[in-house]
């Protein structure tokens, strides 16, 4: 298999005062296309922070991010968006929809922003996938917190991208809705064949994947395979 994403050496240090903070320390691992993987840590111990280095969110103080086959350290910020928008989705626990659009048009957003003109039918058809297909139609605000998580994973997976990121997608689901949530998550990424890498604090939804990286205090502390098919 080949890499979709190569860390090597990854620091990020924020200034704060007149004192250097350093939230992650040589960081380095790499992800195969089509792999399921998870980042692990209690609170504050640079998932987030690490994400947004993966992503292009922005940019480590030192050490390099190849994400599919790009070096991001050579690409200007339009450049970046340009990648993500193309290859990257995202998850987010408090799901990010716009609240003055309905389901349908939230998940339309990534492919309008692309120009394509079949929009509405892939947004229905991934919408219709995730139990939907009668609600696509209503607002966030008319949606309880699993309708909208499912609606937020349709928004991800319906541009295809190589690669989609998703931090702590169940954080504010209930037990019950939150493992519906991930049997989706990992459906379709079978499915479509997308990277997949999960960042949370769960270790038992890290086991489901097939490789976890264990950070505490900005320090990489394991890198292990599982047994998760």
């Amino acid at each position: 298999m080949s890499k979709i994403l190569k860390i090597t050496g990854l620091e990020k240090t924020y200034t704060s005062g007149n004192k250097q903070l350093t939230v992650l320390h040589d960081i380095s691992f790499e992800v195969e296309k089509g792999q399921t993987f998870s980042i692990i840590g209690p609170s504050g111990s640079g998932k987030t922070t690490l994400l947004g280095l993966c992503a292009g969110l922005d940019q480590p103080n030192a050490g390099s991010v190849e994400l599919c086959g790009q070096d991001l350290n050579a690409l200007n910020e339009d450049q970046r968006a340009q990648l993500r928008n193309k290859e990257v989705g995202f998850i987010f626990q408090n799901f990010q929809l716009l609240p003055t659009l309905t389901a349908l048009e939230n998940v339309s957003v990534p492919l309008e922003l692309q120009g394509a003109k079949d929009a509405k039918e892939k947004s229905e058809i991934l919408l219709e996938k995730v139990g939907l297909g009668k609600r696509m139609h209503h607002y966030p605000s008319q949606l309880s917190g699993g309708e909208q998580q499912r609606v937020a994973l349709a928004r991800a997976f319906v541009n295809s991208p190589s690669i989609l990121f998703a931090d702590e997608p169940t954080g504010n689901l209930d037990e019950e809705t939150g493992e519906k949530v991930i049997k989706l998550l990992f459906d379709l990424n079978k499915e479509l064949g997308t990277t997949l890498i999960i960042i949370s604090h769960d270790l038992e939804l890290a086991n489901r994947t097939q490789q976890i990286v264990r950070l505490k205090g900005g320090k990489i502390i394991t890198n292990q395979l599982t047994t998760a098919l």
